[in-house]
């Protein structure tokens, strides 16, 4: 969590770094590109990464780069020859490393926890990314105010911290197993088809794609709406930590409710809730989108927890890490398109609009997800209950 925090503080520096050097907010958005690119273009190959090598030894040299990224802005920063270019490049390689280590994570996940708590791990982590949402970006900020460097140097201080504690750790991180010396395109094949027959986990992994579009779309419409009406910078960020407090809660409440609701009843409840936004079109004021979107941040945790921890458990150890590259892959693909969708739907017709249009997209998720046969059939997390534990030495 410590180094979690470091990095959303590093990540909220970053554009008013670039800010601050260039003026150019453009720029700052070819920064965010460049720390958002990496998911999408080297996922797959972390996955590949996680299951062929040893996976704590790739977490641990994963810090080690990240460490080396943040310690050379700082450096930059002191002899006052930091260009625009080193932070775009530190941006993409630690948002690099953080995709393979992020993979790598899952995989030790699974070998130190019994299966039938996967769940409730995936909820703990839940809520380890909800404090990271309330503390890290104000941290990063004022940090920043105090000294521009600080909030790099906090950041590569916290991925020390971090592999201390992987080297403290005794626990193996993967299975015994020889050295899978296949070609890579047939090991990234090999996952991609293990999560196309799992029928109820591929049609998860599609609809997490179709919310992540609507809501990164509508933190958008958000964003736009509330300015025009006047919203300050500090009010908006309260509004994303309620948001962020909310989900905090949810978390905290998923261990409870993945064992009161089947899994198709929680799946069903947060899609249902996903569309409830469409108030705004009646009463047109940011607080109503604002509310609407705090019931899904309280159930949103309830369905990551019960999908992660239920793929997490089911899949075998010499392929966790190519399956979950590409579940996250399918989920990332709607983050990026949701605010292009977005601007060019505000731009032409107005927010109303634009909220009327991701409504009908929330409705259509939901009534899909209601009427999916694989959905119907969602599995029972007491299936977990007979999974043996992993063969780790």
């Amino acid at each position: 969590m410590l180094s979690t925090i470091g990095s959303a503080s590093s990540q909220i520096a970053y554009p008013l770094l670039v800010l601050a050097l260039t003026h150019s907010p453009a720029k700052a958005g070819v920064v965010g590109f460049a720390a958002f690119a990496p998911y999408v273009v080297f996922g797959l190959f972390a996955g590949v990464a996680a299951d062929r090598w040893n996976r704590k030894r790739v977490m641990i040299v994963m810090d080690l780069v990240r460490v080396l990224a943040m310690t050379s802005i700082v450096t930059a920063l002191a002899l006052d020859r930091l260009t625009f270019a080193q932070i775009a490049i530190a941006a993409l390689v630690e948002g690099s490393a953080f995709v393979f280590f992020n993979i790598a994570e899952v995989g030790a996940l699974r070998s130190v926890v019994p299966g039938r708590q996967l769940p409730d791990a995936a909820a703990a982590e839940q809520a380890r990314m909800s404090v990271v949402t309330l503390a890290g970006p104000p941290l990063g900020g004022a940090l920043f105010g105090l000294a521009r460097s600080l909030p790099f140097l906090a950041d590569a201080v916290s991925y020390v911290f971090s592999i201390a504690s992987l080297l403290w750790m005794r626990t193996p991180f993967q299975e015994t197993r020889e050295r899978d010396a296949t070609p890579v395109r047939a090991q990234i094949r090999d996952g991609i088809s293990w999560l196309w027959e799992q029928k109820y986990l591929r049609t998860s992994a599609f609809i997490f794609a179709g919310d992540n579009f609507v809501f990164q779309a509508i933190v958008l419409v958000f964003i736009v709406v509330a300015k025009r009406a006047g919203f300050s910078g500090a009010l908006i960020g309260a509004v994303f930590a309620s948001f962020g407090a909310s989900s905090l809660a949810g978390s905290l409440l998923a261990p409870r409710m993945t064992k009161l609701l089947r899994v198709r009843t929680i799946m069903l409840v947060n899609q249902w809730l996903n569309g409830l936004f469409v108030l705004y079109v009646f009463f047109r004021s940011p607080y109503v989108l604002a509310v609407c979107v705090l019931p899904v941040g309280l159930v949103s945790p309830w369905l990551n927890s019960v999908i992660v921890g239920y793929r997490t458990a089911v899949t075998p150890d010499h392929l966790i890490g190519r399956v979950s590259s590409v579940a996250r892959n399918l989920a990332f693909i709607g983050m990026p398109l949701g605010p292009l969708a977005a601007g060019l739907l505000i731009g032409a017709f107005g927010a109303r609009t634009t909220t009327l249009v991701l409504a009908v997209m929330c409705a259509s998720l939901a009534t899909f997800s209601t009427l999916s046969p694989s959905i119907r059939k969602a599995p029972s997390l007491d299936e977990l209950d007979d999974l043996p534990a992993p063969a780790v030495g």
